[in-house]
């Protein structure tokens, strides 16, 4: 095993594996069996490979342990960010400050997930993405590729706000398609799709399915025009 650069007060379990040219910043923990790839930076305080809590009354299943967190070739993982076990990060993904990367979640190549991003349970986030500082990510989520969320973006996935256990099979977050691109503290209504190249305009309420190429805003957003073919993704 390779054996990284690391700070004062490190943590790190049993069968942990580093690549080539890994540095660790101080106070930092990662947990057993997580694997790390080659020029990996971890700053200061990030925690890997944590284990989920579960609520007594929460509504995810009862698992007993998952299997340990993936932190591919060029990552950088910010001070203070936590990354749970079974977090699969593809090779050059940047997760800045304070971000949170739950279980079951994969993050594609060069995707940037913002300072204060909670990316939720069992979400998947496709390639050269942003996720910009404090978006909210809502369990059961399903990104493409090119995606861009502003920051203050809020997504949900519960149609009954916890209440009543008609819900329980029917979580459903957000699906934003290749290309999809949401503006500044935009709310989304569970189970939507924006479709590819879908745009949906700063402060909006997206109530509706957004159709490919469409803009939408307002409150509830509503379509305005098409988007300009110079901002489409297959013109970049």
């Amino acid at each position: 095993m390779n054996t990284p650069n690391k700070g004062n007060n490190v943590v790190i379990g049993d069968n942990v594996t580093f690549g080539e040219n890994v540095s660790i910043g101080h106070n930092v923990i990662i947990y057993d069996g997580t694997s790390i790839g080659d020029n990996v930076l971890i700053q200061d305080n990030a925690v890997i490979g944590k284990q989920p809590s579960r609520a007594k009354n929460s509504i995810l299943p009862d698992v007993k342990k998952l299997p340990p967190a993936k932190i591919g070739s060029g990552c950088t993982i910010g001070t203070s960010s936590i990354i749970y076990a079974n977090a699969d990060l593809a090779d050059d993904v940047f997760v800045a400050d304070l971000a949170t990367i739950r279980e079951r979640v994969t993050i594609g190549e060069k995707t940037i997930v913002g300072r204060g991003v909670a990316v939720e349970n069992d979400c998947k986030v496709g390639t050269k993405c942003k996720l910009e500082t404090n978006c909210y990510i809502t369990a059961y989520s399903e990104l493409g590729d090119y995606v861009f969320v502003a920051p203050g973006v809020v997504t949900t996935n519960d149609n009954y706000m916890a209440r009543s256990a008609e819900r329980y099979d029917k979580f459903k977050g957000i699906t934003i398609k290749d290309g999809g691109r949401i503006g500044a503290n935009t709310t989304t209504l569970p189970g939507i799709v924006i479709e590819e190249d879908g745009a949906v305009g700063a402060g909006s309420i997206v109530t509706k399915d957004v159709k490919k190429e469409e803009l939408v805003v307002g409150t509830p957003a509503k379509a305005i025009r098409k988007v300009p073919e110079n901002q489409l993704l297959r013109n970049q």
